[in-house]
């Protein structure tokens, strides 16, 4: 683990935006992951400054446990991209596989032309063949790239690949002060379909639920079980990984006591919920999908939707050698942790259950803020037909499942330049949805019933049976997609596209 240069014990003293701001603005290399220097690359690569490579590759994420998965390098996760906010990069990327590949720029404001989503109409990279892409990094902070490509049934495609790898943009003040920073990817392996149940969502909070929604969300699945229809298909998963290796099989996080350390932490999975706690520690989390949150707070648990990205400072001040790892003992148990030692520690690392806690966006924001009034409201209503779509269920938006074929459709939602708009999500399953909105940042203005400001994010987790208002400004033209983030859903139609009137 590297660690950046010179003393960083005189830790930021102040709270607020301005802490979560200056924390999140020096990037290092994380445990487990590689780093490159721009220079030395656009040494190797003509004129790109990243070269990335699209492979199937060996992965070992324990002793004798050797997956084959498609990667980028050769490894997972791929390896750790260091941008810097406002200075234009060129990547080359290079298919070597028999499949074309979409590769999506997650949580950056980028062009259409560069997203990687084929929905707004990116180009594809060839079978074999090879794009080469200009951009201008922004906004700051954690995001991430991966593969945009659906999956449907093909448990080797899409997310269940290890396609996933995490970026970094430094802003362009950088006046950050800690003593060690980690990147942490969640990721699981080797994926099966089984018939699904009841999703847990007793984590988050605010709890309330629509009594509408659940209604209509349960009349639909009765009239389907009536008719001999079983549940649709779900995945599970026999490998859980942290940064690509099962818990006791890669390098511990070593750290010494005193020390302020900054964890960025996505959930790469394809299609699971994650948490993760440290015993005798907490989180002060001080970004959320890699924007500085005005209103920085202390957890004894993170929870993640697919593609969230949390970025938390703990203080190490209870020495020993702990698991950080996920609450659920099955799930830890094979594999979904990772050991963090404290120096002259010795031992068997060592699990304690935290406390109980409940996961609520809103204790990060404004406090008593009102968000702006925007200039239009659109309203989504998400519907699940089970099993409908050969044994997998149908996702709907307003009544309308996006096409599975790979053409390119109309958007369904048309936004006017400048002005600033509300969406509505409107939950009629008892699933969790990880909603995802591209090429734009949102903010958070009501959760399940509750009014707040100030928390922007490109994912949120919308319970099921519940309500969330989300508002942006249309202010990055061309095509832009949103959908959920579960695999499983987007690849059975949960999408829609919008769109700028000209």
């Amino acid at each position: 683990m590297r660690k950046p240069d010179g003393s960083r014990r005189n830790f930021l003293q102040t709270a607020g935006l301005a802490t979560g701001a200056a924390l999140l603005s020096r990037a290092a290399a994380g445990a487990g992951l590689s780093m490159w220097d721009s220079h030395a690359a656009a040494q190797t690569a003509g004129s790109a400054d990243y070269t990335i490579r699209i492979q199937v590759s060996p992965v070992e994420v324990a002793p004798n446990r050797i997956l084959s998965t498609t990667t980028y390098n050769g490894q997972f996760p791929g390896p750790l991209l260091r941008f810097h906010e406002g200075k234009p990069v060129t990547i080359e990327i290079i298919n070597e596989t028999d499949v074309a590949e979409q590769l999506h720029w997650h949580g950056q404001k980028v062009p259409v032309d560069v997203d990687g989503a084929s929905e707004e109409g990116t180009p594809w990279i060839p079978v074999h063949g090879k794009r080469r892409i200009t951009f201008t990094p922004n906004p700051s902070g954690l995001r991430f790239y991966h593969t945009h490509n659906r999956a449907g049934a093909d448990l080797y495609a899409g997310q269940y690949s290890g396609q996933v790898g995490p970026v970094y943009i430094e802003p362009r003040e950088n006046a950050g002060r800690y003593d060690q920073e980690v990147f942490l990817t969640l990721k699981e392996f080797e994926p099966t379909l089984s018939r699904g149940g009841d999703m847990a969502m007793d984590f988050l909070a605010p709890a309330t639920v629509n009594r509408e929604l659940e209604k209509q969300g349960e009349l639909a699945m009765k009239a389907s079980l009536a008719k001999g229809t079983p549940h649709g298909y779900e995945v599970g998963y026999g490998s859980f990984t942290i940064n690509g290796k099962m818990l006791g099989h890669g390098e511990p996080v070593r750290v010494k006591r005193g020390e302020r350390v900054l964890f960025h932490v996505l959930n790469g999975s394809a299609t699971e919920i994650r948490s993760l706690a440290l015993p005798g520690h907490t989180f002060r989390v001080v970004a959320l999908d890699g924007n500085p949150v005005p209103n920085p707070a202390s957890v004894p648990v993170l929870w993640l939707g697919t593609a969230e990205r949390v970025s938390a400072v703990v203080e190490m001040n209870h020495p020993g050698v702990w698991i950080m790892g996920d609450t659920a003992d099955d799930d830890r148990q094979h594999g979904m942790g990772i050991v963090v030692e404290y120096a002259g520690a010795q031992g068997k690392a060592q699990w304690l259950a935290p406390p109980a806690f409940k996961w609520n966006y809103t204790r990060f924001a404004v406090p008593k803020a009102t968000a702006a009034t925007p200039d239009e409201t659109f309203e989504m209503l998400f519907t699940k037909d089970n099993a409908a779509e050969a044994g997998f269920n149908r996702w709907s938006i307003n009544g309308v499942a996006f096409p599975m074929s790979s053409e390119m459709v109309p958007a369904t939602f048309h936004l006017q330049p400048g002005k600033r708009y509300r969406i509505r999500l409107r939950n009629a399953s008892d699933d969790i949805h990880p909603i995802h909105l591209h090429r734009l940042s949102f903010e958070l203005t009501k959760i399940a019933g509750v009014g707040t400001a100030g928390i922007l994010k490109d994912v949120v987790m919308l319970g099921g049976y519940q309500e969330t208002d989300i508002d942006f400004v249309a202010d990055n033209p061309g095509m832009t997609l949103f959908h959920c983030h579960q695999q499983l859903h987007m690849d059975f139609g949960f999408m829609t596209l919008l769109d700028y009137e000209s």
